[in-house]
C-alpha cells in the first residue's frame, strides 16, 4: 500500500473517527489530538497485513480517545462551576444523511447528550458512542475494545439505560428551536422582560461554564422568574453595535455573540411543548477560540 492509498484511506474515514473522538470526549481540541495521533499509528503500521482500515482505525481511536479520557477526568473533578462540552458546527459533509439517521447524529452531539455521557465509564461511553451513534456491531465494538460480545452488549444495556434514565425529554423538530431561537432574539433585543418570560417554561434551568475565564454563573440558575431576569440583564448589557449570528451547533440552532470578530458567547436552547426548558451558555475562551464563525 502506498503512502498515498494510505493517505486516502485514512481521509476517508476521518469524518467517522473524528465524531467517535469528539463524541468520547467532548471536546474538539481533544478529539483532533486523538486523530492524530490514530494517524501516526496507521503511518506507521504494516498496512499490508490490514485487511478492514475502517475497524482498525475505529479501534485505535476508541481505545485513544478511552485513555485520554480517563486523565481528563481527574481535570474536570475540579473544573470551576459547570463543564459543558466545546461547541460543534454541526457538519454532515458533502452528502447529508437522511433525515432518520441525521436526526440520531445530531441528538448524539447535543448538549444535553454530552452532559450525561460524562457520567458513564469511559468503556460505557466507548460502547454507547460506537452502537448509538454509529450503528457499529457488537463484534467489532467488542473487537475494537479487546472485550466479549456478551460482555459488550452488557455494557451496551447498562449504557442505555442510564441515558435513557438522565437524559431530558426535549423536542427535536429543528424548525420549531429556530423559530423560539430567534423569538428570544427579538425579546432580548427590543422587547420588554415579559416578552421574555413568556418564551420560557416555569422550571427552565440555564447552564453556564465559563470555565473561571469569563463571567458566567457557577451554578445552574433555575425557574422562569430567575432565568428571564439574568439573561434580560445580560442582554441589555450587550454592545448594541455587536455581531450576532444564529449557527448550527452541536445538531441545533444557537446564537453566537461576536466581539471583535470573534466568538465571545454560545447560546442554545433546548424546547418541550412549545418553551424553552433548557438554555446553555458557554464563555469559556479556551472553548471558543476554536470555533469557526466565517
Amino acid at each position: 500500500m502506498t503512502v498515498d492509498v494510505a493517505t486516502e484511506i485514512f481521509e476517508e474515514h476521518r469524518p467517522v473517527l473524528t465524531g467517535v473522538a469528539y463524541r468520547m470526549l467532548g471536546r474538539v481540541a481533544d478529539a483532533e489530538d486523538v486523530v492524530q495521533e490514530a494517524w501516526l499509528r496507521w503511518s506507521a503500521a504494516a498496512r499490508e497485513d490490514v485487511r478492514e482500515p475502517r475497524a482498525f482505525l475505529v479501534r485505535i481511536t476508541t481505545r485513544l480517545a478511552i485513555d485520554r479520557l480517563r486523565h481528563l477526568r481527574s481535570r474536570r473533578e475540579t473544573y470551576p462551576g459547570t463543564w459543558l462540552p466545546e461547541p460543534l458546527v454541526t457538519d454532515f459533509g458533502p452528502t447529508p444523511p437522511d433525515s432518520a439517521e441525521r436526526a440520531v447524529l445530531a441528538d448524539s452531539v447535543s448538549f444535553a447528550v454530552l452532559v450525561v455521557l460524562e457520567s458513564l465509564s469511559p468503556l460505557e461511553r466507548a460502547v454507547f458512542v460506537l452502537r448509538e451513534a454509529f450503528g457499529f456491531p457488537y463484534a467489532e465494538i467488542a473487537d475494537a475494545l479487546d472485550r466479549t460480545e456478551a460482555a459488550v452488549r452488557q455494557l451496551a444495556g447498562r449504557a442505555r439505560r442510564h441515558v435513557e434514565e438522565r437524559k431530558p425529554r426535549y423536542d427535536v423538530d429543528p424548525a420549531e428551536r429556530r423559530d423560539l431561537t430567534e423569538r428570544f432574539l427579538a425579546a432580548a433585543s427590543g422587547g420588554g422582560i415579559e416578552q421574555l418570560l413568556a418564551l420560557l417554561a416555569p422550571d427552565v434551568r440555564l447552564v453556564s461554564d465559563g470555565g473561571g475565564k469569563a463571567k458566567a454563573p457557577l451554578r445552574v440558575i433555575e425557574t422562569a422568574d430567575k432565568v428571564g431576569r439574568f439573561l434580560f440583564a445580560v442582554t441589555a448589557g450587550l454592545d448594541p453595535h455587536g455581531e450576532v449570528r444564529v449557527m448550527e451547533i452541536n445538531g441545533g440552532p444557537a446564537v453566537v455573540f461576536l466581539a471583535g470578530g470573534k466568538a465571545d458567547a454560545v447560546f442554545q436552547i433546548e424546547v418541550s411543548q412549545g418553551v424553552i426548558q433548557c438554555a446553555y451558555i458557554i464563555r469559556n475562551p479556551d472553548k471558543l477560540a476554536g470555533l469557526s464563525v466565517e
